[in-house]
Parts: structure tokens; sequence; C-alpha cells
């Protein structure tokens, strides 16, 4: 008798996300939505303040006022502090989501992990390249080539809110794991490339900080009195060391365990993720925005936007290499993997996301600002690239996605349905005999009750008849 077969089905590529995993991208996803919509809206304030002439002063006056302890080094710009300062704290959150890819979400299997990597990876490259490429063809500066290779995961699902699409949980995770990956690259970007001085004094007292921060986490010590003033020390340490002040929070995050121990329901670290997101996605994000997105706009800057070489170059990066780059790393993952897509996705689908991904806003922005920094002109000319490549791509994004809305609708309402009413959607108790024995005693009572009615109705019908004098046709001796 031959022995039975081994081999192993092939892995479903964006297949459906466990019930846990799917539960906290739910969660996580609702207040970046919120976030994107506030994010949006600072933008939007952020161009009205600075291109209206009665107001223009006022906004330059904001953005260059200074405050901070000029002691330590820290007599900053408000522009200054929202970019170091604020946007810490959504680093901090990036790290701690990263921590949690890595130790208990899809980037913790590396059969799994491979998709959104490698599709992040060549959406980095790719954009980068036809930076590069383009500048080289029109003369341009190099520098700016790390500018395109973010996504903005808030202002992604902020338009996703806005054109009302049902975009399945799949396909949403997807997005939220290449922006973790982007993230964790566009940091070591900025780490690597971005740093031109260093002061060895101040980034020693940072690294022992943190050695101090991971200890007393591991000693289980409690009390944000005890953390938040830390957190700031390593913050400041870590800005006059010369090092992006934002490495501070991912190194932060990624300290915070995000496992369970017995007994816990949730681990510390998304727990202090679930307090923290929300300052992030509601103030830090939208804040940063709101200083970084005022360029003037007009008809001819506009125009410069695709005639400068390091300008084209951001919108096509954006636009394009984002959308080659992720939709390319995807088909050649299962081409040459043994994950085939799932069936109820289409590579069109996929191409929509690689889209999506293309609105590089707030971690752009900040890449852009350190890129061209002795350039105040080209700086701006550059910001007007990133609003303007995140723009078209979320239009294109928008357009591909309502052609396919009608068949998302279909998935989530599958993804939703819960006929036994037990708290957990159908599509993951199919395989549970208790469920089907559930459903099978719904159908009865509903088969019963259908019963009843019908012969409720039936004896109805022939009381009525009855009662009927004479029968039809004899009123007024006319047929009937």
């Amino acid at each position: 008798m031959a022995a039975p077969s081994t081999r192993k089905a092939p892995r479903k590529a964006l297949g459906r996300l466990s019930l846990p995993e799917r539960a906290f991208v739910v969660d996580a996803l609702r207040t970046e939505t919120v976030g994107g919509v506030l994010l949006l809206l600072a933008a939007v304030t952020a161009l009205i303040w600075a291109n209206v002439p009665a107001l223009h002063h006022s906004y330059e006056s904001v953005s260059h006022f200074r405050l901070g302890p000029g002691a330590l080094g820290l007599d900053l710009s408000v522009a200054h502090w929202a970019a170091d300062g604020l946007l810490a704290v959504f680093f901090f959150v990036a790290g701690i989501e990263l921590k949690r890819e890595l130790v208990a979400g899809d980037l913790r299997d590396p059969a799994a992990a491979v998709l959104p990597v490698v599709a992040a990876l060549c959406g980095m490259a790719v954009p980068a390249l036809v930076y590069t490429l383009t500048n080289l063809t029109g003369h341009g500066s190099a520098q700016g080539w790390a500018v395109p290779t973010a996504t903005d995961i808030a202002f992604a699902l902020a338009v996703l809110a806005v054109i009302g699409t049902s975009l399945p949980s799949t396909l949403r995770a997807f997005l939220l794991t290449l922006a973790v990956v982007d993230d964790l690259f566009a940091i070591l970007i900025i780490a690597v490339f971005f740093t031109d001085r260093l002061n060895f004094a101040a980034l020693g007292g940072a690294a022992a900080a943190l050695a101090v921060f991971w200890l007393l986490l591991r000693k289980g010590v409690r009390g944000w009195y005890v953390y938040v003033p830390l957190a700031v020390v390593i913050w400041a340490l870590m800005y006059n060391s010369g090092v992006h002040a934002t490495i501070a929070g991912v190194a932060m995050g990624l300290m915070l365990r995000c496992t369970t121990h017995e007994g816990e329901q949730h681990s510390p670290g998304e727990h202090i993720e679930h307090l923290v997101r929300p300052l992030s996605a509601g103030l830090a994000v939208p804040m940063f925005a709101l200083f970084s997105a005022g360029v003037t706009v007009s008809g001819g800057a506009l125009g410069d936007v695709f005639t400068k070489p390091q300008t084209l170059g951001v919108v096509l990066g954006l636009l394009v290499g984002k959308a080659l780059g992720i939709f390319g790393g995807t088909w050649l993952t299962v081409r040459f993997t043994r994950a085939s897509l799932s069936e109820d996705l289409a590579w069109a689908d996929v191409f929509a996301v690689a889209t999506l991904a293309g609105i590089g806003f707030t971690v752009s922005l900040l890449i852009g600002e350190l890129a061209f920094a002795g350039d105040p002109l080209l700086t701006d000319e550059v910001k007007a690239a990133v609003l303007t490549g995140s723009l078209l791509a979320a239009l294109c994004a928008t357009v591909l996605l309502k052609m396919r809305n009608a068949r998302y609708r279909r998935l989530c309402e599958e993804e939703e349905r819960d006929e036994d009413l037990d708290g957990i959607p159908d599509v993951y108790e199919q395989d549970e005999p208790a469920y089907h024995l559930r459903m099978a005693e719904i159908h009865e009572r509903k088969a019963a009750e259908h019963r009843r009615i019908a012969a409720e109705k039936s004896a109805a019908a022939r009381h009525g008849l009855q009662e009927v004098p004479g029968g039809a046709g004899e009123e007024d001796d006319r047929r009937a």
C-alpha cells in the first residue's frame, strides 16, 4: 500500500487573515483612517494658510517661531519641533508595529513574510531607480532619490475612507504590512544617508539611556512617570548626536515586548500602542503636515513640477515607480515560490493597491526636507512634487478600486456574515462541526416557524371560503 502523500498544498498569497490578526488589523486601521482624515484636513489647511496672501505672513511667522532651551541645543522652530519631535511619536508607533509583526504577526513566518517584504523592497527600489534615471537624463540632482520611496498608510486609508471602497481586510493588511516594512527601511535610509555629523558623546549618552530603558522594561518596572521623562532624555540626546531624532522613537518601540505571557490578554507593546496610536495619528502626524505641506502653489510652480528633473523624478517615482515596484515584487514572489494568488482576488486588485501605495506624504516630506536642506526653494518644489505625485496616485487608485467595488462589497459581506450570532464571522467556522450543528438548529427552527405560518394561512383560507355565501358566479346571475 502506497504511503500517503505529505506534499503541502500551495500557500495562498493574500489569503484570508487569521481571526486574531484580522481583529488587530481592523482596530489599527480604524485609528489610522481617522488619523488619515485629520491628515488630509491638516494638509488642506496648510495649503490655504500658506497661499492666501492675507494669511501667508502669519503662516511663516508661526512656522519659524523658535522655542525651547537653547542651552540644551533645543532652541527649535515650531516646524522643526513638529518634524523632529512629534514625528518621533509616529516612529515610536511604527517601531511597535514592526516588533509586533516580527514576533506575532505575518512577518513571524518566513514563508508568509516573503511576499510583503519583497513587495516593499521592490516598492522602494523601483521609485528610487525611476527618480535616479529621470535626473541622470535630465541633468538634475540625484540626492533626492529617497524621497519617492515612502508610503503613507494614514493618507492612503483616508483616501479609502473618502471614496468609500469596501477593500477586503486581506488587502488592507497587505497595505499595512507594506507600510510597516517601508517605514523600517525609510528609518534606515534616514539614519545612514542623512547623518552628516556625529557628536559621539551625545550618541553614547543616548545609547546608555536606551540601555536603561531596556533594563527597566525587562525588570517589569511600570509607570509612565518613569518612561516618559526617560524617553524625552533619549530623544534630546539623539537629536544632539546628529542622528535624526526620530530614530530614538523607533529604537524604544522595538524594545517593547509584543508577546503575551500567561494571564495576559494583551502584550505591553500592544497596550502602549493602543494608547499612543491616537496621539500619533490624531496629533503628531497632522501637526507635521500642517507645518510641512504649506508650500506656495501657483500655475508656474505646478508647471515647474513637470519640467525640473528633481520634481518630475519625485512625481514619476510615486506614481509609476511605486505601482510597478510593488506589483512586480508581488508577481515575482508568486511566480517563483509555491504561493498562489487567493481565488477571491485578481491581479487587478494587487495593482490597485500598489497604485494606492504611491501616496507618499509624511515620510516623503521629511526626507525631502533632509535631502535638500541647503536649498529652501528646491525643498518647497520637492514638497509640491510630493503633494502632486500623491494626489495623482490617489486619483488613479480611486478609479481602479471603484471598478472593482461591487466585488469588494460582496467579499466584505461574506467576511462579516455571522448567521449563528456567536460573534465570530461564519467564514472562520466552516471546519467546525459545532458551527454546522448550530446552523442546523437555526434552520430547523426557521422551518418549523414557516410550517406553522403555512398551516395558519391554509386554515384561514379554508375558513374564508366556507363563509362566502352562494359561491363564485352567483351574484346578479353573472358568470364568474
